[in-house]
């Protein structure tokens, strides 16, 4: 009786009025929800069993792929299964929105998780602590913050390193969290390995001559959240943004182009893929909750195994030591990290010239997302189109 009552209790929360602010209820609802409960009744777990579960798995269907785009070795190269065995799916009402379970190859995340914490976080990328700190006290992050990490006792409380203080990283094309722009002039060089797995995923997925110019990294603990938005600012939306999730399982919201519309919920567990493009590519979206795993404090199963000794000689994928991994599962038993890619501009298009009254400094911290104790200080921001995923 106690969960059937729960149950109720979800749906009437889940109910929204004509003109009401259906994806904002539903962020709170999603915010505010109990880990792995009859809360989560209504969001669809793609993973499952082979089969979307969720009170919205009525929407799934399977989306095909452009098996002969990517040759198995090129796919093992990025550390990802033959495209023959990934399963794909879309969403009815949600054109161009792909989902793709965990692809990768058994082992082959530790490599994309390492590059997330020890590389891409190094200068010249950016990221929210250069506002407040010098270059040299940002310059390696990880350099600073794995040896607090190796001896981490999680049931002690203790000053957090700064690799835990990170919310987002920008690689390529840095994004201007104030004027949600880009510009030539503020780019660095986009790491040639994630370029490279882009482009399979791409190509797998229909677009072929995807060109990845722009990163964002988002870095997120328990009590972070990612507040509703559209990513809008690249100049070429007819190209897709795709999206990489590691570590802990997160609540993602897929919503139409105006924020009446009630938001499809689903989980993003560790390797999945999203791909929004087409009408899909500007619609409303957002992460409301991190969900801790349900064996406490451990990482999901697919990340035990470790990357494989034997990787091919053109690989772009790179050996994975014991003692990196020992810090990255640290990091990940609290923490989850996302790794969005764009492609910026057309072939051919440049950037329209600015004014100087434009060009602001880019490292300016963004509503990337914010952590829970902090919200209420920005909440109205948080529910506005401030974000960037």
């Amino acid at each position: 009786m106690g969960k059937m009552a729960a149950v109720v209790g979800s749906a009437a929360a889940l109910a929204v009025e004509p003109g009401e602010d259906a994806f904002r209820k539903l962020f709170r609802f999603y915010r505010q929800s109990r880990p792995w409960s009859a809360d989560l009744g209504g969001v669809i777990d793609f993973s499952a069993a082979h089969t979307a579960r969720g009170s919205a798995a009525h929407k799934v269907v399977r989306s095909p792929l452009n098996v002969s785009s990517v040759n198995e070795h090129d796919a093992r190269r990025a550390g990802l299964q033959p495209v023959s065995k990934w399963r794909a799916y879309g969403l009815e009402g949600y054109p161009g929105f792909i989902f793709i379970p965990n692809p990768f190859l058994p082992g082959y995340q530790w490599h994309w998780i390492k590059q997330c914490l020890k590389f891409y976080s190094r200068k010249p990328n950016v990221c929210n602590l250069d506002k407040h700190m010098t270059k040299e006290e940002t310059l390696d992050v990880w350099e600073q913050s794995k040896e607090c990490l190796r001896q981490k006792d999680l049931s002690k409380p203790r000053p957090r390193s700064l690799l835990e203080k990170l919310r987002w990283v920008t690689l390529g094309y840095h994004y201007n969290w104030d004027s949600k722009k880009y510009s030539a002039d503020h780019y660095t060089p986009f790491p040639s390995d994630l370029a490279f797995l882009s482009e399979q995923v791409a190509a797998a997925c229909g677009f072929q001559g995807f060109q990845p110019e722009a990163g964002i990294l988002n870095y997120y603990r328990f009590d972070s959240t990612l507040g509703i938005h559209v990513d809008r600012s690249e100049l070429d939306h007819s190209k897709p943004l795709l999206s990489f999730s590691f570590g802990q399982s997160a609540i993602f919201l897929l919503g139409g182009l105006k924020r009446d519309e009630v938001p499809t919920a689903m989980f993003m567990h560790s390797g999945d893929i999203m791909v929004m493009s087409g009408c899909s590519r500007l619609l409303n979206h957002a992460v409301p909750r991190v969900l801790p795993n349900p064996k406490a404090q451990s990482l999901p199963p697919c990340l035990e195994m470790p990357l494989p000794a034997d990787l091919p000689s053109d690989a772009v994928v790179e050996p994975c030591s014991l003692e990196d991994w020992q810090v990255c599962a640290s990091y990940l038993k609290t923490a989850r990290v996302n790794m969005t890619v764009r492609q910026v501009l057309a072939t051919g298009q440049a950037f329209p010239l600015e004014t100087m009254e434009e060009q602001k400094d880019i490292t300016t911290e963004g509503l990337c997302h914010l952590d829970a104790k902090k919200a209420h200080v920005k909440r109205a921001k948080l529910d506005s189109n401030s974000g960037c995923w």
